[in-house]
């Protein structure tokens, strides 16, 4: 890749945003799940030494294929020195990643992490994945459940015909109540507005 050289003004200001949402104890919760899941070995601690750790891909191609029993997404897994060799790696574990049911909205793209523009996007991505192999309960996944969140589950429900039509006759809550109301002791709304010209 080309050396960009530092950033300056409004991109200097957006890319400190951006760096600030790296969360260094989330960080941590992930190398420990990365390497129970996958059995590879701990990167250096560090933002730095995180970025190093995923940027060739074999890692997170490791770690896609262990979510599986088999037929494992990630044909071929090679370490490579060449920058295009492991940004296509990494975006075949984004494309697996996303087959797995990681949502768009929680993907990193390729140079978030090759370049390091956006790390914790990366982190967010992994979290996602996380929560989705906990959340199968396919005895893939290895580690503390209580690592990640549960996704929500469908819960589909059933109604016959009469129970909707029974619906239709309840009046919510949302809309109030009428329950007490009534007209008694109302007095008439009094005199209408009188209009007084002064000569």
């Amino acid at each position: 890749m080309a050396y960009r050289g530092p950033a300056y003004g409004l991109s200097r200001e957006v890319q400190n945003k951006i760096d600030k949402k790296y969360d260094p104890e989330l960080e941590e919760k992930l190398v420990k799940w990365i390497v129970k899941q996958c059995g590879a070995r701990e990167p250096e601690p560090g933002k730095t030494g995180f970025q190093n750790w995923l940027k060739d891909g074999c890692v997170l191609g490791e770690l896609i294929n262990s979510l599986y029993a088999c037929n494992k997404p990630v044909k071929t897994i090679k370490s490579s020195t060449m920058a295009f060799k492991q940004m296509e790696q990494i975006a075949v574990f984004l494309k697996a990643a996303e087959d797995y049911g990681v949502t768009k909205t929680d993907m990193f793209q390729t140079v978030d992490l090759f370049e390091g523009k956006d790390l914790a996007a990366v982190q967010r991505t992994l979290m996602a994945l996380g929560s989705l192999a906990v959340t199968k309960e396919n005895g893939c996944y290895k580690g503390d459940p209580s690592w990640f969140h549960k996704k929500a589950q469908e819960n589909r429900r059933e109604f016959s015909d009469e129970q909707l039509s029974e619906g239709k006759n309840v009046i919510g809550l949302q809309m109030g109540t009428n329950k007490g109301a009534s007209q008694a002791g109302m007095t008439g709304y009094g005199l209408p507005r009188q209009i007084i010209n002064n000569p």
